[in-house]
């Protein structure tokens, strides 16, 4: 949801998106944030309804949510590794806003992964989940980046 701003925070997640290219082809897709003036769970609302106008009928909605089940490191490539396996689509991370997502966006999920117990700003979420997904698919190809 919405677009990093930080420089540092755009940066290290072009160098995650990069090293990702030796085994995926990312594509980050950017949806628009909600009208500030809205109130919060209608700026939710909003965002819910353009994250899932941006679905594609293949994509795989794995949703970030601080509800979700916490995954380690070599779960989190094992979940991956499955979803190529069985064919069930192209894993779709969703990040909502900085007021989270609504109710209808964690409904069409199908897994709700949490991040980690505490909150981190929807930002530092994506280069987090980044280096995750890099993190995974050196465990996947047994190179040695993860210890």
């Amino acid at each position: 949801m919405g677009k990093v701003k930080e420089p540092f925070l755009q940066q290290g997640c072009s160098h995650y998106l990069e090293r990702l290219k030796h085994w995926r082809n990312p594509l980050l897709q950017e949806v628009r944030d909600a009208e500030a003036c809205l109130a919060t769970e209608a700026r939710k609302e909003q965002e819910g309804e353009r994250l899932l106008k941006a679905l594609k009928p293949h994509d795989l909605p794995l949703v970030l949510d601080e509800r979700g089940t916490s995954l380690t490191s070599q779960e989190l490539a094992g979940l991956l590794t499955k979803i190529e396996e069985k064919q069930l689509g192209i894993p779709c991370f969703i990040i909502g806003g900085p007021f989270g997502l609504c109710e209808s966006v964690r409904k069409i999920a199908h897994e709700l992964i949490a991040l980690s117990p505490m909150t981190f700003p929807h930002e530092l979420a994506r280069l987090i989940l980044l280096e995750q997904l890099y993190r995974a698919e050196c465990i996947v190809h047994k190179v040695p980046y993860h210890h």
